[in-house]
């Protein structure tokens, strides 16, 4: 019997993605095909179905098939948490997410009732025309 609200035999923590191996994910893989190229990198911020997570003993002993390149991408142990690019993305996301949408243009008393409503750079004809 579980504690209420725990999820059991479940680990929250991604772990390797080799059979039998229970050690927590720390890398992960993925492939590059046309370029005949495995890529190792750090852990991805979310588990992909087409990429495997590895823990460090088997991202240390990867190997890849013959003709095949293994690129291996570290971690920037400088980097905690976003860069300042993402923070700046982020921020002119939310702005324009904001700002209020365009006022619609006004139908001009100018506008010929003969050949239709001209609204901005298009004009609705009637179907006499």
């Amino acid at each position: 019997m579980h504690a209420p609200g725990s999820v059991g035999a479940v680990s929250l923590a991604r772990r390797c993605s080799r059979t039998a191996c229970g050690r927590p994910a720390v890398n992960t893989l993925t492939y590059v095909y046309a370029d005949s190229t495995a890529v190792l990198g750090p852990l991805a911020t979310y588990a992909e179905p087409h990429a495997y997570d590895l823990c460090e003993v088997h991202s240390e002993r990867l190997s890849a098939p013959r003709g095949w390149e293994v690129l291996r991408l570290a971690a920037d142990p400088t980097a905690q948490g976003p860069s300042s690019d993402d923070l700046l993305a982020l921020a002119d996301a939310v702005r324009e997410a904001a700002r209020p949408a365009p006022a619609p243009v006004p139908l001009h008393s100018t506008d010929d009732p003969t050949r239709g409503a001209k609204r901005g750079h298009l004009r609705v004809l009637t179907p006499t025309d």
